[in-house]
């Protein structure tokens, strides 16, 4: 709904990022404008960027290790025959 404080902005954007955007907000009952105002209204409250901003990269690169080692099944510990034992483990 329009008000007369209401402007018009424009943005840039990849198309398969708006795309896939909008299919997700569809799915949230949104349109594009209204998740770009939820967006720019979490700003203002949060006074920044209402999620966190990083080079790091998620997972981090022990985990990426843990997760390839897990698939490849190497170097695996356990199993263990009980709680107490893998918390043994865990704490040492």
């Amino acid at each position: 709904m329009a008000s007369t404080n209401d402007v018009t902005m424009t943005i840039r954007t990849n198309s398969e990022v708006k795309k896939t955007a909008a299919a997700l907000f569809d799915d949230l009952g949104l349109d594009m404008s209204s998740a770009i105002n939820m967006f720019l209204r979490e700003c203002i409250r949060k006074d920044g960027i209402p999620f966190e901003i990083s080079r790091k990269e998620i997972p981090n690169l022990k985990t990426r290790r843990a997760i390839k080692n897990a698939i490849n099944n190497k170097n695996m510990v356990g199993p263990f025959k009980t709680v107490e034992e893998a918390m043994n483990y865990l704490n040492a």
